[in-house]
């Protein structure tokens, strides 16, 4: 009687089907008719250009800033001081090597705001043309420093007894804070004159050293991640680095700028060519406020040396 019973029913399902089958087909056909006008609203609709469409459903205007990896924390906290003073602009914030943010710029990458840990890679922005004229300013100044773990017990008392060390985290030339250790061992006599410091490999600093073990970096703050888990015994980094991480760290040495040279951090508007006028205008005030007065204070909070000349 079951069996009988479910041969009914997927013969009555069947039938149903069919039908709709038919049905649906009626309406495709339908729908073909009217699908150019759904086609050719979708194209229209595609014109116009998403971003303002973003921006006007959250009321917000976007502005792309790049920052060197040392300056991360300081300018998320300006940041946030910027956006409650004015809650129409969000900053989004990329953070990294200042020669790796200076290749995604080179490369197209959406940038309104370019906040260099040094001069070299503002220089050749500048040089190509991609910095907006009358936006470039210095605002602050770092000092280059020998960290170590406060437990680490290491021998190592400064740059000129590095290769007392069992192991260091270096940041490769390219990366600002690597091209200014170099400098300041070049400076000591530890490493020969160059004509480019980025150049020097990380081999040839270890070979000056005694063959002392390093471990290369790819910016800033991966070294102060490897000397505060203790993978590497000690490093170089800036004193803004340190910034809360007192209780961690200990600073083995504080280079003079005789031998690393000053740090300049330069800021400038980049040239974007798919930004809107909105988003031109506030990364031109956003510029102007972190080169304020209003903003030394927290620079100085972090370490930072805002007594320099723009």
């Amino acid at each position: 009687m079951k069996k009988l019973l479910a041969g009914s029913l997927a013969l009555m399902l069947s039938v149903a089907l069919t039908a709709c089958g038919g049905a649906k087909k009626e309406e495709t056909a339908a729908e073909t008719e009217s699908g150019k006008v759904q086609t050719e609203s979708s194209e229209a609709e595609t014109e116009s250009p998403k971003e303002p469409e973003k921006a006007a459903a959250d009321g917000q205007t976007e502005v792309q800033v790049f920052v060197a990896a040392s300056l991360k924390n300081v300018m998320e906290e300006l940041g946030k001081q910027y956006e409650k003073e004015n809650p129409s602009v969000k900053l989004v914030f990329q953070a990294d090597s200042s020669g790796k943010l200076l290749s995604q710029i080179q490369e197209g990458y959406a940038c309104d705001i370019f906040f260099s840990a040094a001069q070299k890679q503002m220089d050749t922005l500048e040089e190509e043309g991609k910095l907006v004229e009358g936006t470039r300013k210095n605002v602050v100044n770092n000092r280059l420093c020998v960290i170590t773990r406060k437990d680490s017990g290491t021998k190592v008392r400064g740059l000129e007894s590095l290769k007392e060390a069992k192991s260091i985290a270096l940041a490769d030339g390219t990366v600002p804070v690597g091209r200014y250790t170099r400098k300041a061992l070049v400076s000591l006599g530890i490493l020969p004159e160059a004509e480019d410091l980025s150049k020097i490999s990380t081999k040839e600093v270890s070979d000056a050293l005694g063959g002392v073990e390093i471990s290369e970096q790819s910016n800033v703050s991966k070294v102060l991640a490897a000397v505060v888990e203790g993978s590497s015994e000690v490093g170089t980094t800036y004193y803004s680095d340190t910034y809360g991480k007192e209780a961690d760290i200990k600073i083995l040495e504080k280079v003079p700028y005789d031998l690393s040279g000053n740090v300049i951090y330069p800021i400038s508007q980049v040239v974007n060519d798919e930004a809107s006028e909105a988003e031109i205008t506030e990364a031109k005030k956003f510029v102007e406020f972190v080169c304020s007065d209003a903003a030394k204070e927290t620079f100085q909070k972090y370490y930072f040396d805002t007594n320099v000349e723009s």
